[in-house]
């Protein structure tokens, strides 16, 4: 069973699994309205480490997301008087309302700072959503009753009518638990649908990517055979003015799903030892031809702003050329390969119950991941 369920993701992937007909009867159509505008905020994440409780943090969280309210509305009327365009899409950077963990651990890090699936912070950022009209993006660390003692990394989609319509939880992190790391249970819970989810909305198919999950394409591909037309990604990075690792990442996995990526980066994180302009600069659209048309430099702002155009892109994706990457795939070829087992599922589960992990779980497990494959002579 526990084979079983690794290849079922591997397959899906590579593209093994059939064609799902309730997937193409939500097919999109060939035209969509016009053109919208899309903005990635350039906000600084705030960390919560010092606040003495949880009613302190919840007081912090919910100051700034009213903070952030206002910020965006200012941005919408810029962009709108500047463009033409009504702004329909806001992405908000990584843990922007708590910032990471660090060394706290990780029950109690979910105690002092995740929120609750159905808890008062996604209620607040609803009516965000609610009050400009738009579809809100964002990223924060959440717990899940079916998994107690963790938290997992959440990318979210808020619609204009303040629903959660996209619960994306991070699949790849070096210091935090991940749905992977639960697989058996999470696939009984949630199946293969809530982990790769894709929201079909009236303005597009999306999809979520956190962080550094940029630079792994198999997440990126998995969403884009799902459908998915732009990829939401927070983030919390290096900016740089010479070309960063994930700089070149958004560019690739945008040209070669023929997706648009709307990439939030922080303006620095406040309130933790680093200094503050750390993780801080270049947040960007990127158009599905791998174009950067919109890019911040350092420090608060909405400036990565730019149209998307659906229609362009669909009709990209269904002409045939050698540059409709998506459609020249032999995924079938690769079931094999993506089949075999390298980092260990179900780390964190025991006798199908949770295990809570210490910090050094993480390189532990890696140490181990490394040592099997020089074994195998693969490194």
């Amino acid at each position: 069973m526990e084979l079983e369920r690794r290849m079922v993701l591997a397959a899906m992937i590579a593209g093994a699994l059939p064609f799902d007909p309730a997937l193409a009867k939500e097919a999109p159509s060939m035209t969509v309205d016009a053109p919208y505008a899309a903005v990635a905020m350039q906000l600084a994440a705030r960390s919560v480490e010092r606040a003495p409780d949880r009613g302190a943090a919840r007081s912090q969280i919910l100051g700034m997301i009213g903070e952030v309210e206002t910020k965006i509305r200012s941005a919408r009327i810029f962009i709108e008087q500047y463009g033409g365009h009504p702004v329909k899409l806001a992405v908000l950077p990584e843990y922007l309302f708590t910032s990471y963990p660090g060394r706290i651990s990780i029950p109690d890090f979910a105690a002092l700072a995740a929120f609750e699936m159905q808890g008062e912070e996604y209620e607040a950022l609803g009516k965000v959503a609610q009050n400009l009209k738009l579809f809100l993006a964002g990223n924060a660390y959440e717990v899940d009753p079916n998994f107690p003692g963790l938290y997992f990394q959440a990318s979210f989609l808020i619609a204009p009518s303040g629903d959660v319509v996209l619960r994306y939880r991070r699949l790849n992190s070096m210091f935090a638990p991940t749905p992977h790391d639960v697989w058996a249970k999470y696939l009984d819970v949630y199946g293969i649908d809530g982990v790769f989810p894709v929201a079909r909305t009236e303005i597009g198919n999306m999809a979520a990517i956190a962080s550094e999950e940029i630079l792994y394409p198999e997440i990126a591909r998995a969403h884009a055979l799902r459908g998915a037309e732009i990829f939401l990604h927070s983030s919390s990075e290096i900016g740089s003015p010479i070309d960063t690792n994930k700089a070149i990442a958004k560019r690739a996995r945008a040209f070669e799903n023929l997706a648009y990526v709307v990439s939030a980066n922080t303006a620095g994180i406040e309130g933790t030892g680093l200094p503050l302009a750390s993780a801080d600069g270049n947040s960007q659209i990127v158009d599905w031809k791998g174009r950067v048309v919109a890019e911040s430099n350092s420090g608060e702002t909405f400036t990565a702003f730019a149209d998307i155009d659906l229609n362009a892109l669909r009709t990209a994706r269904r002409t045939p050329g050698m540059t409709n990457y998506l459609a020249r795939q032999r995924l079938e070829l690769f079931a094999a390969a993506y089949g075999t087992v390298r980092h260990p599922a179900d780390g964190m589960l025991e006798g199908g119950a949770v295990k809570v992990p210490d910090r050094d779980y993480f390189k532990r497990v890696q140490e181990q991941v490394i040592e099997r494959m020089i074994k195998e002579g693969l490194i």
